[in-house]
């Protein structure tokens, strides 16, 4: 969609695209677009993985690059790029301008059309933000990260060669380089993969932290249920749920047994799933 097009948008960091971004997204018309005010913050969904949880256009705006701004000058600068807008959207605690000293209420101040806040949104009393999206990953917690994204929290990279053992010794896996990612918890998790351009994913098996039975090294390690891969230039591993934390295994002997329980593990818990 040309921006010369779009009359109304959304603006905010959305990092996540949570249920609470979705809302402010539900605001917006046939020609509706999101603006992404691009911190360096985001690792949840950074940069243009964003564009997965919507179908409206996104325009990104380095902080960097506005934050001298004042308030009157931001939304000149907004009619500037969307010459038709008719209607911004933002959360509740939107700030903005040089050294976000607008809220709202200036905003509604210095556009002439029309200005929609977006309340909170909570869950069980409690308000759905980033900052505890990612909280609740770095503890494991994935259902209630998922609860709070509306999706399954994914992260996406290259695959690289790993250390070799698990297609010899263990079970194959893809080796992850997860750029820009917050990684969650060290562990295994019941995942779900997608490989290079497919649309459907695949039941899986994710481990996720130092490899403290071999080598030690860190590594994000995928491994597809009842399929052999090869070739495979990239990878997103969805997760469905938290099985048990890294540990350490005496042997290769124990590590495959508590490998093969993982599996049986993620095929009871994805059993139940459309894929």
């Amino acid at each position: 969609m040309a921006l010369s097009k779009v009359d109304s948008i959304a603006i905010g960091g959305f990092d996540g695209m949570h249920i609470g971004h979705q809302q402010l997204f539900n605001q917006l018309g046939e020609h509706g677009a999101i603006v992404v005010i691009e911190t360096g913050y985001a690792n949840l969904t950074p940069g243009c993985e964003r564009e997965k949880y919507t179908h409206y256009p996104i325009v990104y705006y380095p902080l960097d690059e506005i934050r001298h701004l004042e308030g009157k000058e931001f939304v000149a600068y907004l009619l500037m790029q969307f010459p038709h807008l008719k209607k911004i959207v933002v959360g509740y605690d939107f700030h903005f301008g040089k050294d976000r000293r607008y809220s709202h209420k200036d905003l509604k101040g210095f556009f002439t059309g029309d200005v929609c806040v977006i309340e909170q949104v909570t869950i069980d009393n409690d308000s759905v933000h980033s900052h505890k999206i990612r909280a609740k990953l770095q503890i494991g917690d994935i259902h209630g990260a998922n609860r709070f994204l509306g999706h399954n929290y994914c992260i996406s990279g290259e695959v690289i060669a790993g250390q070799g053992i698990g297609k010899k010794e263990l079970v194959p896996t893809l080796n992850l380089e997860c750029k820009g990612f917050l990684v969650p918890q060290e562990g295994v998790y019941v995942t779900l993969t997608r490989i290079d351009d497919e649309e459907h994913y695949h039941p899986s098996v994710a481990f996720m932290g130092h490899r403290v039975s071999t080598d030690g090294s860190y590594a994000i390690e995928s491994h597809i249920l009842d399929m052999n891969v090869q070739h495979v230039q990239r990878a997103t591993v969805c997760f469905v749920r938290f099985l048990r934390k890294n540990q350490k295994y005496e042997t290769l002997e124990l590590l495959k047994k508590a490998i093969q329980t993982d599996i049986l593990n993620a095929k009871k818990e994805l059993c139940h799933l459309s894929l």
